[in-house]
């Protein structure tokens, strides 16, 4: 059985070349085998969800609760939950690992994904990186190249309004990439092809979706 997500790491980007000789360029993922953890039901935990690991790690990273959670199902770094409808879970056993590629499996090219991870961190920065203020002068004396200007009126509204853009961190978020495209998929690697950027890192972890609500743009589906 497989599930509607999957969990991938990211490798890095190179380019293909499709029919016509075109380049593309695309990320490469490696899709991450998953395990069954718990099935959650509404009668015992109160909603439907299929609970999956994902990395093995070993006992002395783990602790005694989560070890004794996962005993006899192997152990993991990584746990993730994806909801599902009630009349989903009976093809789900704890302990049985997932597979990828099976019929009815949303990996296939030509396919939309939306794609979950963390954004590249960038630390602390400035109006002017991190919000795209305009600089002040950069001549006849001026002293305010990139400072961010007011904040606010000292009568009115007598104070800084909550979630006024100023300087600060930037980056190291979560960021959802809609309507990507697959281009190629590489069963017997785990690797699945996707056109253009995803956030984060390499080897950073990503969470894929299809893509089933809300409107698509025609010129990404045509790639």
């Amino acid at each position: 059985m497989t599930l509607p997500a999957c969990i991938g790491k990211k490798i890095g980007m190179t380019q293909v070349f499709d029919e016509e000789g075109s380049a593309i360029p695309v990320t490469v993922l490696e899709l991450l085998p998953m395990t069954v953890t718990q099935v959650k039901t509404k009668e015992k935990d109160g909603y439907t969800a299929v609970q999956v690991g994902y990395q093995d790690a070993k006992a002395k990273h783990l602790s005694k609760a989560e070890q004794g959670h996962l005993k006899g199902k192997g152990l993991f770094r990584h746990l993730k939950e994806f909801r599902l409808d009630a009349s989903a879970l009976e093809a789900f056993k704890e302990g049985e690992q997932l597979a990828l590629f099976e019929d009815g499996s949303f990996l296939s090219a030509g396919t939309l994904l939306k794609v979950t991870g963390k954004s590249i961190g960038k630390g602390f920065q400035g109006g002017t990186k991190r919000w795209g203020f305009a600089r002040g002068p950069m001549t006849h004396g001026s002293k305010s190249h990139r400072l961010p200007g007011s904040i606010g009126g000292g009568t009115t509204p007598g104070r800084v309004l909550k979630g006024t853009k100023m300087a600060g961190q930037m980056g190291n978020k979560q960021v959802t990439a809609k309507n990507l495209k697959v281009v190629r998929v590489i069963p017997d690697k785990n690797v699945v092809l996707i056109q253009g950027s995803v956030p984060g890192v390499e080897n950073g972890l990503l969470t894929l979706r299809p893509v089933n609500k809300g409107p698509v743009n025609p010129a990404v589906a045509a790639g």
